[in-house]
């Protein structure tokens, strides 16, 4: 059986949350409520954090310590999202690579009479 927890599965509430952070639960609901953390609810509507999302408020209590404000981290977080987003994984990299390879090869054989700016 394995022993690691998935770290995106929602588990833990706000009181082991605050334990693990060191936050208190008004400083974790202003977070949710600055779109910087979107807890997963439980049918009784309580928050449920995964260990992901503790990561995120030890990285926001980390960024605050260092005087950045709120405005800051959401800029840091929107850039950690467009980066994961858009880059392109190793299959696709090989894809992309592939799919340009037959285009410039395309481009050389159906343009081999054409004039280049050397001629």
């Amino acid at each position: 059986m394995k022993k690691d927890v998935p770290r995106d599965i929602a588990l833990f509430p706000i009181s082991v949350v605050k334990e693990m952070t060191n936050l208190t639960a008004r400083q974790i609901r202003y977070y949710e409520e600055q779109g910087l953390i979107k807890p997963a609810r439980n049918d009784g509507n309580q928050r449920l954090f995964s260990l992901n999302d503790i990561d995120c408020f030890i990285e926001i209590k980390s960024l605050i310590d260092k005087g950045v404000n709120i405005a800051g981290i959401k800029a840091v977080f929107d850039s950690k999202i467009q980066q994961t987003s858009i880059l392109p994984s190793y299959d696709e990299k090989e894809e992309l690579t592939k799919g340009w390879d037959e285009l410039v090869q395309l481009a050389r054989h159906k343009y081999k009479d054409y004039p280049t700016k050397e001629e």
